[in-house]
Parts: C-alpha cells; sequence; structure tokens
C-alpha cells in the first residue's frame, strides 16, 4: 500500500519470466540432524497461492508487531498475495524435505509494484483494512493517529506512483580516500524474509536472498536495499558478514528505529566463515522499507 518512493526502474522483459529452481546449502546443523527436525533442503521456488497460508502464519511469528500483521490474517493474505503474478515483485518459498520452511517478498521495481497494486488491488486491500479496523477499535485508533491522512492520499483515484528523485545516502569515507561513485541504476526492495524456526542453520535465508539479490541484477537494478530493527533484535550484523553496507536510520510512527542496508550489485556479495556445527545461523527477518509505514 505505502511502497518505496526512492527507487525507480523501467520495466523489463526479463521480470515477467518465472526464475528457474535454484539448490538451497546443505545443511550445517548437527543439532537439527540429531533431533530428527530438519531434512535436508531442497529449493528455492517462485510462490504460489496455495503458499499463502504459510506465508502468513510464517509473517506473524516474525512480525507480529507489524501493523498489517496487526490488520489480521485475512488482510495479510491479501497483502501478500499482491507480489503473486505481478511483474515488477517477486516472492520465493524455501522448502525442505518437511515441507515449507521459509519467504521472501521484495519488489524489483518499487515504484512499478506500488502502482500495480494500487491499480489492481486498491479496492480489495481498502475493503478488507476497514472491516479489519471495524473489529480492532485499537488498531483503528492507532491507525487514526499514524496513518490515516497518508493512506487516504496513497489510495485516492486517479493518483500515480511517481519516482523519487532523492538518492540512496551514500556510506561515510575514509579519511583521505576518494568517495566510491554510487552505481547508477534502480533499487530493488527487500521487503521480508524469514525462516522457520524448525529450518535455522540449514542456509534457507541466504539462499532465499541470493535468490533476489540474483534476479534483481538480472532485471538491471544497481543495488537492493532492505531495513531492519536497530540494535538488539535486529539482523544487522548478519547482513554485515554478507557485504552489505549499512546506510542510515530511520523511525517509524511507532517510535521504533530501523537501519537501512544496501547491497550494490557491481560487486559480488561475501560469502562468511561456516558457523560451527552446533552454531543458530541468526534469523535474517526484515521490516519493509515504507511498506508499513
Amino acid at each position: 500500500m505505502d511502497a518505496d518512493q526512492r527507487a525507480a526502474a523501467l520495466p523489463s522483459p526479463a521480470l515477467g519470466a518465472a526464475p528457474p529452481r535454484l539448490p538451497v546449502p546443505a545443511a550445517r546443523s548437527r543439532a537439527a540432524a540429531d533431533a530428527g527436525r530438519a531434512a535436508a533442503p531442497t529449493a528455492v521456488r517462485t510462490m504460489t497461492a496455495d503458499d499463502l497460508p504459510h506465508v502468513v502464519a510464517e509473517h506473524l511469528t516474525h512480525f507480529p508487531d507489524g501493523f498489517f500483521a496487526r490488520l489480521g490474517p485475512a488482510f495479510l493474505t491479501a497483502y501478500c498475495g499482491t507480489y503473486l503474478n505481478n511483474p515488477y515483485a517477486r516472492g520465493y518459498l524455501a522448502e525442505t524435505d518437511l515441507g515449507p520452511a521459509g519467504y521472501l517478498l521484495g519488489a524489483l521495481d518499487p515504484p512499478g509494484h506500488r502502482a500495480h497494486v494500487l491499480r489492481s488491488h486498491r479496492l480489495s486491500l481498502a475493503a478488507r483494512g476497514a472491516l479489519s479496523l471495524a473489529v480492532r477499535p485499537r488498531v483503528a485508533g492507532h491507525f487514526l493517529r499514524t496513518r490515516a491522512g497518508r493512506y487516504a492520499r496513497t489510495l485516492a483515484p486517479g493518483r500515480r506512483a511517481a519516482p523519487s528523485t532523492e538518492p540512496p545516502a551514500p556510506p561515510v569515507p575514509d579519511a583521505g580516500a576518494e568517495p566510491a561513485p554510487e552505481p547508477a541504476g534502480p533499487t530493488a526492495v527487500l521487503a521480508y524474509v524469514a525462516v522457520a524456526a524448525r529450518a535455522r542453520s540449514l542456509g534457507l535465508g541466504a539462499a532465499l536472498i541470493a535468490r533476489f539479490v540474483a534476479d534483481a541484477a538480472e532485471a538491471g537494478c544497481a543495488r537492493v536495499c532492505l531495513v531492519t530493527l536497530t540494535g538488539e533484535g535486529g539482523a544487522g550484523p548478519y547482513y554485515e558478514r554478507h557485504g552489505w553496507l549499512a546506510r542510515g536510520g530511520s523511525t517509524t510512527p511507532d517510535g521504533r528505529s530501523f537501519t537501512t542496508y544496501e547491497l550494490p550489485l557491481t560487486i559480488a556479495p561475501k560469502t562468511p566463515p561456516d558457523l560451527p556445527p552446533d552454531a543458530p545461523e541468526p534469523d535474517p527477518g526484515v521490516h519493509p522499507l515504507k511498506y508499513e509505514r
């Protein structure tokens, strides 16, 4: 609904084609194997409507404080469904032999994705949102205080998404060093990624992110960005180990602090050292960049 305005991309013919299935790294958790709870992962594939119940359940588990999650499963199902059959967005599911174990949602062309949602899903999302607020008075009061005016302007008929000319904030260079030039091109937004607790340490989060990064590069994007909670509870160290760069912070209307991370696609992501066999892999969960604010 409230899509990112800091990146623009032209539709690419590559966006409409479903990418091939990619293998997922082998399991690294001896504890999980000994417990018999996680079989070797099999594949990351394109998400379908049949996967939405799993995606919504995991979303509610990992992001219970998000505004869309507080609107309930029915609204969240409709919202996550906007990433399906959408030439400007991607949805992936990670599976093990035991079934679905993780998901990722992201936009390769954020302004295009926003325009698609407003054109194809505006009325249904508005109706579901109104129904959810009607039976959740506390959430409705919070919505009126923090979001009502902005959402009304966004959902107004005839409003068109216009890309922002504001560039991403550059990193602070080392003293005396020449600042590195920003790569030219659009910015893809990784909106959500989460892995089920039973499937941690299998590399599923890294595989989901790698799939999205590869599709973003193929679509001509210059970088991928995401936001995660600042400090404890966030996944900043996880992304820094994988070569992502911190680009500044922001605060939501709810008062939560987030750090923006960016991965330039002109360089290859880092491969972090293997974790010890019994070390749990951090949850790479991220929150949306201006999508729920």
